[in-house]
């Protein structure tokens, strides 16, 4: 069996697949251990500072501002460098190792130089269907073949802009849809620092999708809307049903039952609560 899987793997997929940077080299072993900076030691921009410590005072767990405290200092920084991450984590008094392992994970992250452009083209499953890895190929292949090299292009799981599939982001600027003949146009303008296809960005004035959803014939009414489980009547709207079957208490109940505890010297019915009578003794038994 084991064989067999081995013929019919693919041995090409692994290396065609676009991994991330360093996924393949060894453990130091020999490293140091990792230690919290101390604040004292590094020096970090007073507004960096401010927004690492508002962001973290927004969580019950400094942990949780990880995210937003790496997007603050790329943003002064122009990506996560060592220095960068070296900052963060002496404010937020964590290992600079744990703030890398976020930051080379999250494709929003960056952690190499800045590129001269970032061109993040949609793959999944809706632009996928559009054959979004055709529009892929046909970018990468123009950008080598006009030579812009200084060019981060990658492929997406995911940009939240399926009505426009296939669709790239351009710099955080959504275009879309897009065919393979849009290549060479694109790469040219992030070459010569133009807007990549205008009038095609998801914000540029007068935008339309292509594939307008159809509007119906007659105004539609509008769904009736509730929280969860159902709205609750008003009092004089309610109509409960008439109790069935008899009262649930035969008697008045002096203190509420206790699991497991009875009135003390009294033997109750479990099921009617009823105090049940000793039965009295015929005379001659013993």
């Amino acid at each position: 069996m084991a064989d067999r899987a081995e013929e019919v793997r693919d041995p090409g997929a692994l290396r065609a697949t676009t991994l991330p940077p360093g996924w393949d080299e060894a453990v130091d072993l020999e490293a140091d251990a990792a230690t919290i900076p101390d604040p004292a030691e590094v020096e970090v921009p007073a507004e960096l500072r401010a927004e690492i410590e508002r962001l973290m005072s927004l969580y019950p767990d400094r942990h949780s501002a990880t995210l937003p405290a790496l997007g603050a200092a790329q943003a002064v920084h122009g990506w996560c460098s060592p220095l960068a991450i070296r900052q963060v984590a002496a404010v937020m008094q964590v290992t600079p190792a744990y703030l890398s392992s976020v930051a080379t994970f999250y494709d929003m992250l960056r952690t190499e130089r800045p590129a001269r452009s970032y061109v993040y083209v949609c793959t999944s499953v809706a632009c996928h269907l559009r054959n979004a890895r055709r529009v892929y190929q046909a970018l990468a292949g123009e950008a080598e073949a006009q030579g812009l090299d200084d060019l981060d292009l990658r492929e997406f799981e995911c940009l939240g802009a399926c009505d426009m599939a296939p669709m790239a982001s351009f710099d955080g600027r959504y275009v879309g849809p897009m065919s393979e003949e849009d290549a060479a146009e694109a790469i040219r303008q992030l070459k010569a620092g133009e807007t990549v296809l205008p009038g095609r960005g998801l914000e540029d004035p007068g935008f339309e999708l292509p594939f307008p959803a159809p509007q119906p014939e007659e105004e539609l009414e509008h769904p009736k809307v509730e929280p969860a489980g159902g709205a609750w009547p008003e009092a004089d709207e309610q109509e409960p049903p008439p109790a069935e079957g008899p009262p649930p208490h035969r008697r008045e109940i002096r203190e509420p039952f206790a699991p497991g505890t009875s009135y003390a010297g009294e033997e109750v019915d479990p099921f009617t609560r009823d105090v049940v009578e000793p039965e009295e003794e015929e005379e001659g038994e013993e």
